[in-house]
């Protein structure tokens, strides 16, 4: 039986699709999407995302419960202000609300972001020093 990155790998070659296209609309880079081939076990947003981009349904080939989650924590946003009259000096705090969804859309961007900034990093840490 093939496993979810397989399953992955096989809907994005039938849809006919170019990975660069993929890629590109995903905001990461060629070796990360092939990594995902090789994970037995995707994270649900990355297969959703990827099933309106190529317009397949993976529903029919795994469900939602058997995709790992990701391991943050949405936390809000706090801004601290500090108030300066003569010596006498006051913070006050508070929280930006974020619609619950607006956040998690923020967070897989800037985790999208994260990984694409690694792996650059990574290519030119190769380029200057070489391979191990």
């Amino acid at each position: 039986m093939s496993h979810q990155g397989e399953i992955l790998q096989e809907a994005i070659k039938n849809s006919g699709i170019s990975i660069t296209r993929i890629v590109d609309e995903l905001g990461i880079t060629r070796p990360t999407i092939y990594r995902k081939f090789k994970d037995e076990t995707l994270d649900y947003n990355f297969v959703k995302r990827i099933g309106e981009i190529i317009g397949h349904d993976f529903s029919r080939e795994f469900t939602s419960s058997h995709q790992s989650a990701l391991p943050f924590a949405v936390t809000p946003v706090i801004h601290s202000v500090s108030v300066t009259a003569d010596k006498h000096v006051s913070h006050k705090s508070f929280v930006t609300p974020l619609a619950e969804t607006d956040s998690l859309k923020q967070l897989m961007q800037l985790q999208q972001k994260y990984i694409a900034l690694l792996e650059a990093y990574n290519e030119l840490l190769l380029r200057v020093y070489g391979p191990k």
